[in-house]
């Protein structure tokens, strides 16, 4: 299991191009990163990577190694997973990522229920509103809302989500109540954005006599966490497009007003996202199907 584990380290350096960040990937100091590393080259007599004090890049013999790394984990992967769906007790971690609402409201609270039923395995989720990258991430299934970028990996849809356009009282006081996307850029809407990085101009697709069209928004507010967004939307700052599960407590409550009901946003799709090798093995199966039936439920009881 030593050589494995070896292998496992080094493909890790190679996918996120640090000893440290893959030390924290897998849980393992540096110091031991450095020295699976150094096992591996010594017993392949070759150099893996060019170490300089600032980057660390692979060789030849590096790259090479590389692609067979990875069918050796996929084969020993596959080879688990037949065994485990004899066995019927799946065991090991399973990584999974979701945006910072979906996995709090939606997936977090399944989480010890999951366990409870599979005690053999580990949920380890990380939530962001950022665009995550299952291979240098060591992913095993992400949830996201909208549209894939990457053609490559397998998606399983969840459900539509309605989603609302919404602010406080006291805003629609101030301000005035918009009755149309037109409303929000004539009107000088202050318009409350989430950005993560690499993301472009902010756009609202709103469905509209028309059909859909996109409204380029604009305002003062902007943050990576959907959540803050709702804040401020609860604050008076300004308008927020959200998922109706996120704010449908607010909503009922009379904290948070639709606004915009003329052209209100176009649902957007909630999926998992996955490589088709990871669809192999049985426990991340068992934990989107696990959850996958619970979202949708709490999504229509929103």
């Amino acid at each position: 299991m030593s050589y494995l584990d070896n292998i496992r380290t080094f493909v890790r350096v190679y996918e996120l191009g640090s000893m440290s960040a893959a030390g924290r990937d897998l849980r393992i100091s540096p110091a031991v990163t450095s020295t699976r590393i150094a096992q591996l080259e010594e017993h392949l007599s070759v150099r893996l990577f060019q170490r300089t004090t600032r980057n660390l890049t692979p060789t030849e013999q590096g790259r090479l190694f590389y692609a067979g790394a990875v069918e050796v984990l996929e084969a020993v992967e596959a080879a688990e997973a037949q065994v485990v769906d004899i066995t019927e007790k799946p065991r090991g971690s399973i990584y999974v990522a979701a945006p910072l609402g979906v996995g709090r409201r939606l997936i977090a609270p399944q989480v010890p229920a999951f366990i409870e039923q599979y005690p053999e395995v580990s949920v380890r989720l990380r939530l962001t509103d950022r665009k995550v990258d299952l291979t240098t991430e060591g992913l095993d299934l992400a949830v996201f809302l909208g549209e894939p970028e990457d053609s490559t990996l397998r998606i399983r849809k969840i459900a539509d989500v309605d989603r609302v356009l919404c602010a406080a009282p006291s805003y629609i006081k101030a301000r005035g109540m918009p009755n149309t996307g037109d409303d929000l850029l004539n009107q000088n809407h202050e318009c409350l954005n989430l950005r993560f990085p690499g993301a472009t101009e902010f756009q609202w697709r709103l469905q509209t006599s028309d059909g859909p069209k996109r409204f380029k928004v604009k305002g003062r507010y902007e943050s990576d966490d959907g959540d803050v967004l709702t804040d401020w939307a609860l604050d008076g700052q300004g308008i927020a497009l959200k998922p109706m599960f996120e704010v449908a407590d607010h909503l009922r409550a009379g904290r948070l007003i639709a606004v915009a009901k003329d052209t209100p946003p176009v649902p957007i799709q909630m999926a998992c996202l996955f490589t088709h090798r990871r669809r192999q093995d049985p426990k991340t199966r068992l934990f989107m199907d696990f959850v996958i039936g619970r979202i949708g439920t709490a999504i229509k009881s929103a």
